[in-house]
């Protein structure tokens, strides 16, 4: 029961202000969101407690039957086991503060009702994603909160670009949704079901089942793997599909950590790990994630480094964070990508907030070229920063140490040419991770003021109702990681853990950490000092390197501020190709053809009758007339056809 209002109490919510908050006001739509964001939690940390530390047996909560057509029957349920409880436990938790915050930064919004229904909706949907018994009602989740997503980051809907960044992000999820729609399909031609119970326990059956796709046998796991990575891809914002993320900053502050830290992104890693049992048993599809994982962390890093908007470059940390989870699940290490996970939650949602205190204390200024000599105004806005940036550099103790370092050494443990590639591009990602959150420091809150007198003198720290969920997040990024270290990652895990992540026999990852050379464990703690110490060189002492930097390879900071071209390399071999064929479709086919004909007929028409009208004159006589000269036509033509 308990499970259960952790899921749904935020759609009470959702749908009261809603479809109330006229009615209601304000104040009540954010006070009854709020409360059913506070009674989720509540009850999700309570299961969480009494399935990992009271014993309580793992199932799933049945409410009822949803599909039943022939042989295909889903039922709608909640899977009730460590991995989903962990995650309901930290959505509700960093959601509602998340909501708290809201109330000071929404404080001067038009739509109060409006948003506060769209951030509870956006958490229920991601509640009902980890929640899921079945893959119909993960992908009703996994849909959910990609709508949500367009509705928040569209909020403002009278800014064009926030328009376009939700359509953005609306359509670029759709390409790798496509992928994850076939992956079930798949499945359920595979196993015959998609319940997780059923699937996970026919793993051994089909080893060796295959798919005939483009003239080859392919192994169906491999095939199943890859698509459902794809999926993972699109909500995750891994390079490729990544586009969309940066963009999505459109949106209120509050959105973006809700987005970042604790819904969405997620999903995708979520979604590895909940598939553990078959992707163990594709190596091919692990190899690809690894790839495709490792090379996001280095290249979202890289862009991080370059970006002048405060938020942009904590959204470009985020997607680098995730290609360090995805590392993790490629090379078998999932335990350790969900404490990342769980980590990240709490860093990032403090980080995003920061920022919002920053340009809220800043009249909503984001360009940090345009801030500095502002942490004696706003102090306790600027600690939280230095949390949440220990944090993410991996600093010992926060939380970002252990479970960041650990994915770093699973990768060089998993023994693999492609856990190789993941060590070395997480550990140089390492080394710039530090590097841009301390330069994101140094130019926000350090040096001479350069923004100009008038904002200057308005600069003030944000409302007790912004403050405390940042204190809240802050301790979680200082005791996240050592609290639960030994239960998630050490020699506790699988009594932690027990059957919600399974990993075959064979994948000793998690037990090959525990016997690494030195270098291998410090090499990312001293990285990521010498970032630190890199950026407070280049931004404290001589800020004149940095420009003279870009002067000197303005072909590579070009590169980078672009964020590798990826928009404009897009927009010429897909956005032109396509708006010139609709252009074709619309001018030919719709405006000639379709439009064009019919209208020219009828056109054609009109004019005949027209001048067939001018005939009826009234006259007898030459009514006469024309009988005659018909007369004398037919009676010709008959002469003529008879010889």
């Amino acid at each position: 029961m308990l499970y259960a209002v952790a899921v749904f109490a935020p759609l009470l919510g959702s749908a009261i202000a809603g479809l109330f908050g006229r009615a209601i006001g304000d104040r009540a739509a954010q006070a009854v969101t709020i409360l059913c964001m506070v009674l989720a939690s509540i009850c999700g940390v309570t299961a969480f407690v009494q399935l990992v530390y009271l014993g309580a047996p793992s199932g799933m909560v049945v409410l009822g039957d949803w599909v039943q057509a022939g042989s295909f029957h889903v039922s709608w349920a909640l899977h009730y086991d460590t991995l989903s409880a962990v995650m309901v436990a930290m959505v509700t938790c960093v959601a509602t503060l998340i909501h708290i915050y809201s109330v000071g930064y929404m404080s001067h919004d038009h739509s109060i009702a409006r948003f506060f229904s769209y951030l509870s909706l956006f958490s229920f949907a991601m509640l009902m994603l980890v929640s899921a018994d079945n893959l119909l009602q993960l992908f009703f989740g996994w849909e959910g909160v990609g709508l949500a997503s367009y509705l928040l980051i569209g909020f403002w809907y009278d800014r064009p670009s926030a328009c376009a960044a939700a359509m953005k992000a609306f359509i670029v999820n759709r390409v790798g949704d496509l992928g994850f729609a076939v992956g079930i399909a798949l499945v359920f031609t595979l196993f015959g079901s998609i319940e997780f119970g059923s699937i996970f326990a026919n793993v051994p059956a089909h080893m060796d089942a295959t798919y005939h796709l483009l003239g080859h046998d392919w192994r169906a796991y491999e095939v199943v793997g890859i698509l459902l990575f794809i999926g993972a891809m699109g909500k995750s914002a891994q390079i490729g599909l990544h586009v969309w993320l940066p963009d999505a900053m459109e949106g209120p502050t509050p959105v973006s950590a809700l987005i970042h830290a604790a819904t969405m992104v997620t999903a995708g890693v979520f979604l590895m790990a909940r598939f553990s049992p078959v992707l163990d048993y594709a190596p091919g599809a692990m190899a690809f994630v690894t790839f495709i994982g490792a090379t996001t962390a280095l290249f979202a890093a890289t862009v991080g480094c370059v970006q002048n908007d405060i938020k942009r470059v904590i959204a470009y940390s985020t997607c680098s964070q995730l290609g360090y989870m995805f590392v993790a699940a490629g090379v078998g290490a999932y335990q350790a990508s969900i404490f990342h996970l769980l980590t990240h939650a709490f860093f990032k949602a403090l980080l995003f907030l920061t920022a919002g205190s920053v340009i809220h204390a800043m009249s909503d200024e984001q360009d940090m070229r345009r801030m500095g000599g502002i942490w004696r105004l706003i102090p306790f806005t600027y600690a939280m920063m230095w949390i949440g940036n220990l944090a993410l550099g991996g600093v010992f103790p926060f939380a970002g140490y252990f479970s960041k370092d650990a994915i770093v050494e699973a990768a060089w443990a998993a023994h693999t040419g492609i856990g190789q590639y993941g060590f070395w591009c997480t550990l140089i990602a390492a080394f710039l991770t530090a590097f841009y959150s301390w330069r994101l420091l140094i130019m926000t809150f350090h040096g001479t003021p350069r923004a100009d007198h008038h904002v200057m003198q308005h600069v003030h720290e944000s409302p007790p109702v912004m403050l405390v969920p940042l204190a809240l997040l802050g301790v979680g990024a200082v005791v996240a990681g050592f609290v639960f270290r030994d239960q998630l990652i050490g020699a506790d895990w699988q009594a932690f853990w027990g059957s919600s992540i399974q990993i075959a026999p064979g994948n000793h990852v998690l037990r090959d950490m525990e016997d690494l050379p030195a270098w291998v464990t410090l090499s990312p703690s001293v990285l990521g000092l010498l970032g630190i110490a890199t950026a407070y060189l280049f931004y404290m002492i001589r800020p004149e390197i940095p420009p003279r930097l870009a002067a000197a390879f303005p072909a590579g900071y070009r590169f980078l501020l672009n964020k590798w071209y990826f928009d404009e390399l897009y927009g010429v071999v897909l956005v032109a190709p396509f708006r010139a064929l609709a252009r074709l479709l619309w001018q030919v086919g719709d405006v000639t053809l379709i439009d064009g004909v019919p209208n020219g007929l009828a056109a054609l028409t009109a004019g005949g009758s027209a001048r067939v009208v001018r005939l009826q004159t009234g006259s007898i006589a030459v009514y006469a007339f024309s009988m005659l000269i018909g007369l004398v036509v037919l009676v010709s033509v008959f002469l003529l056809f008879l010889r």
